[in-house]
């Protein structure tokens, strides 16, 4: 496991700022909401920056705003984006992702729910707001359910900016299939591949092709890989496919990337993952379920408060940079 040589760019006020080439940032020592919101997602709307996060046990899915992305991150009491949900889960709602389709201005959020039908294995479905904040009505069925391959997690919406087309991009959980080890898979006998589709930009629901498999696991990714989120890099005309490898209860869960000169590939990945625990002066811990910004120029991502414990996955930010094809924070 190599340690990536990397700089968190993440604002807190009582910090000085540093001057580079590009801009000017500042370096936080501290995440950007200090309590449990883990698998975060993010969107700007009119100015503010919201988060949506994986249950908390109390609603299905919290959220959190913000004026400035950096700063002054504030979850929304007593308020739950998704209040219903749809009969086809039980609950237990992972990693939310949301979009604005780009003919109507409809919210849409993706998420990930237990399957009624196979409950050790997740689905993927949606539900649209006219506003951020929701509440968000769920579409009846799954978008995403193919239960003999594992079911499917971690949805992410990505609106292409060269050619206008909606993606959205998932993993096939193949490690909820079994094969030992802290989150299944370790005996190496199920695929865990990250796969893209186009959506109709009309409804966001239904899709306009078949799958593709973008990205699959190596020996050098543990039992998976998983959290795909996608970004273009308009300087660099580079797509950066952010994902994370590993068990994310243990140390070794990461964000890594991969880029390519097309959207459907190929992808190649980088020599060493982004995020590492340890890294950051020894202040991260198992940092992973990373979402990008469709530029790629801002990330957010969860890291433990303590080693080794997975119930309070604090939300940290930080802005990206794009350089010869090798990506910073």
């Amino acid at each position: 496991m190599y340690f990536p040589h990397i700089l968190l760019f993440l604002l807190y006020l009582s910090l000085p700022s540093f001057s580079f080439p590009f801009s000017k940032r500042t370096i936080s020592t501290r995440p950007a909401i200090a309590s449990n919101f883990p698998d975060p997602s993010f969107l700007e709307v009119d100015k503010t920056f919201y988060a949506f996060s994986t249950t908390n046990g109390k609603h299905n899915i919290p959220i959190a705003t913000s004026p400035t992305f950096t700063t002054n991150w504030t979850i929304l009491q007593n308020h739950d984006a998704l209040p219903n949900l749809p009969s086809w889960t039980t609950g237990n709602i992972w990693a939310p992702s949301i979009t604005r389709l780009p003919t109507n201005g409809l919210f849409i959020l993706y998420f990930s729910g237990t399957s009624r039908a196979s409950q050790s294995k997740h689905c993927i479905g949606a539900a649209t707001s006219r506003k951020i904040t929701g509440p968000y009505s769920p579409y009846p069925s799954p978008l995403i359910c193919d239960l003999q391959a594992g079911g499917a997690i971690d949805a992410s919406p990505f609106l292409d900016p060269r050619s206008g087309t909606l993606y959205l991009t998932w993993k096939t959980d193949g490690n909820s299939l079994g094969g030992g080890g802290p989150c299944g898979n370790a005996d190496s006998s199920h695929p865990t591949p990250l796969k893209i589709a186009p959506l109709n930009p009309h409804t966001g629901t239904s899709f306009l092709r078949p799958a593709t498999t973008i990205l699959d696991r190596t020996e050098h990714d543990g039992p998976l890989i998983e959290a795909p989120s996608l970004g273009y890099s308009a300087r660099e005309k580079l797509y950066i496919l952010f994902f994370s490898s590993n068990c994310y209860n243990t140390e070794f869960y990461d964000t890594s990337y991969a880029t390519a000169r097309e959207i459907l590939g190929p992808y190649v990945k980088a020599k060493r993952p982004l995020l590492v625990s340890g890294g950051f002066g020894g202040r991260l811990r198992s940092p992973g379920g990373a979402e990008v910004s469709a530029d790629a120029g801002r990330i957010v991502f969860h890291a433990n408060r303590e080693v080794g414990d997975v119930g309070v996955r604090e939300m940290w930010v930080g802005e990206v940079r794009v350089r010869g094809g090798v990506v910073s924070i």
